[in-house]
């Protein structure tokens, strides 16, 4: 045997394993490898990595071939009209200004017309273009506004695509009707496998597409597994019944009301007092009529409370939460969830046979009419019932806004839900024609798009009389944004007088002219683009 041996070189693992210590102790406290101390010693460290690199690299063995994709789905759709497809790559394109605050310029924010863009190209019926899908998902992805009109235009093909990219498996559980992918109600073998064996965002979709189309499908999907089911899980899939709810959904709901957690028994209540004919309306109504009474020995007839001196087990069974929130008062608390889930059909009977807006005018002892109120109003919400929301709105031009049950701004938008868009818009135009846009924003967020006449009139003419009177220009902006994407493009002639700089008085905000014109000049632009949308999508 040959006495010399051919030098044998160390496993790659264990020289990368020493390449890592070194660097991560530092070359002045570890030699890397085949080096000697000093300043050098940092050079051959990386010299060697790199060389490990590529050995590393060139040793991997190649892995078996993945499957392909299955095709994607065919397109049925027409395709978009050529000048409606460069309009979505500009939208698409577009991105926000690097800087914050400070003035945003005549130039339309491209960004915030895509949801109007959507909608249009939705209703027309055409698809999208194949090229502009990633883009069209990376778009929704950053805005789960837009992820409902997106997915309805991007069309099964962005389900397909999703299952391709993680970054867009929002998709499989938020395209309108459920996953394309679902299978249909009447298959009830996959179906009822899906619902036992898919992951819960698919059986979320799953529950959710059944119950549009077959509310009492989607019910009895539900109760196979009710008792079995997570919490957490439960309350999800409870809400799902909020889509088609009847009076067929009761006797699952009363059920329900015996949940081991508080939470479901609270939105099992909630969806028991939407049903007025419910035996828990019932039961509420007998609570709350306890408390709540007619004096007729007194001069003007008044109402008066009782407020509950306890929260029996029988009323936290119905929903009632035992604990009020810091700062409220037990008894208030208590009332209040009483009232709320009574029927307010209850109430014509129990004060007299008066209508509505009799019953909103009457006095109210021990300053107990707030309280009330607030909770006619959100009874009123709750069972969608347009001639309580009409009586506690009230004249729109009532002092301080308000009628006898508008608590507060946020409780008369909600009451405002309940009515239909005309009656909705006027209500908010006579409110801005008597107040002004100070306290309109939260209101117009509601009203159908575009306004209709004269809604957009009275927002036109009241940032008109702002700007005369040289209001702060920024206190507005937020409307300004409201009217570029709301405000019916037609409006666009009646501005053209405003686009001048204002004289300025003494008192005026400096620089509120220029703002003003910058401002109304950005509104005729997009207004004008908007218009031009519509024939490219050929909507006009």
């Amino acid at each position: 045997m040959n006495s010399t041996s051919t030098p044998v070189d160390p496993p790659a693992q264990d020289v990368w394993a020493e390449l890592v210590t070194t660097a991560l102790l530092g070359t002045e406290r570890r030699t890397p490898p085949g080096a000697a101390p000093g300043r050098e010693a940092p050079v051959v460290l990386l010299d060697a990595a790199a060389a490990q690199t590529v050995r590393r690299r060139a040793g991997l063995r190649p892995a078996p071939a993945a499957a392909r994709p299955e095709p994607a789905p065919a397109e049925t759709r027409p395709a978009l009209p050529a000048a409606a497809a460069r309009r979505l790559s500009m939208l698409l394109a577009d991105r926000p200004g690097a800087g914050g605050g400070g003035r945003r310029g005549t130039s339309p924010d491209l960004m915030e017309l895509l949801p109007q863009w959507l909608a249009t190209a939705n209703a027309r019926g055409f698809a999208a273009p194949p090229e502009m899908l990633p883009s069209l998902l990376d778009a929704a992805r950053g805005r789960t506004d837009l992820r409902p009109a997106a997915l309805a235009f991007a069309g099964p093909r962005a389900v397909w695509l999703a299952r391709l990219n993680p970054d867009w498996r929002f998709a499989l559980r938020a395209a309108p009707g459920g996953d394309p992918a679902l299978p249909h109600p009447g298959d009830t073998d996959r179906v009822r496998q899906l619902w036992q064996e898919g992951l819960f965002a698919e059986r979320v979709a799953l529950l959710a597409a059944i119950r549009a189309r077959e509310p009492a499908a989607g019910r009895e999907l539900l109760a196979t597994t009710w008792a079995t089911e997570r919490a957490e899980d439960r309350l999800m899939f409870l809400d799902s019944l909020r889509t088609g709810l009847g009076a067929d959904d009761e006797p699952f709901l009363e059920q329900a009301l015996a949940d081991r957690s508080r939470n479901v028994r609270a939105t099992a209540a909630e969806l028991l007092s939407a049903l007025p004919g419910s035996a828990l309306a019932a039961r509420m109504a007998v609570r709350a009529t306890a408390c709540v009474a007619l004096d007729r020995m007194r001069e003007t007839p008044t109402i008066t409370v009782e407020a509950p001196f306890e929260c029996d087990a029988s009323m936290e069974r119905d929903g009632v939460v035992l604990k009020a929130p810091a700062g409220r008062g037990e008894r208030s608390w208590w009332l209040g969830q009483l009232v709320e889930a009574a029927p307010l059909g209850t109430w014509a009977a129990r004060l007299g046979g008066r209508t509505p807006e009799e019953i909103g005018a009457l006095p109210v002892t021990d300053d107990w009419r707030s309280e009330l109120h607030a909770a006619w109003c959100r009874a009123a919400v709750r069972q969608r019932d347009s001639a309580w929301a009409r009586a506690l709105l009230g004249a729109p031009g009532a002092p301080e806004a308000g009628g006898p049950g508008a608590v507060s701004l946020a409780e008369r938008a909600k009451l405002l839900g309940t009515l239909g868009s005309a009656e909705r818009a006027d209500w908010v135009a006579g409110f801005i024609s008597a107040h002004g846009l100070s306290e309109a924003f939260q209101l117009l967020g509601g009203c159908a798009v575009p306004w209709a006449g004269p809604l957009g009139r009275a927002v036109v003419d009241a940032l008109n009389i702002a700007r005369d009177a040289g209001s702060y220009p920024w206190s507005f902006s937020g409307v300004m944004g409201l009217a570029e994407r709301c405000l019916d493009p037609s409006e666009a002639g009646r501005l053209d007088g405003l686009l001048a700089v204002p004289d300025e008085s003494e008192d005026a905000s400096p620089g509120a002219g220029g703002y003003w014109a910058e401002a109304f000049q950005r509104l005729v632009t997009t207004l004008r683009l908007r218009a031009a949308m519509a024939r490219e999508l050929g909507a006009v």
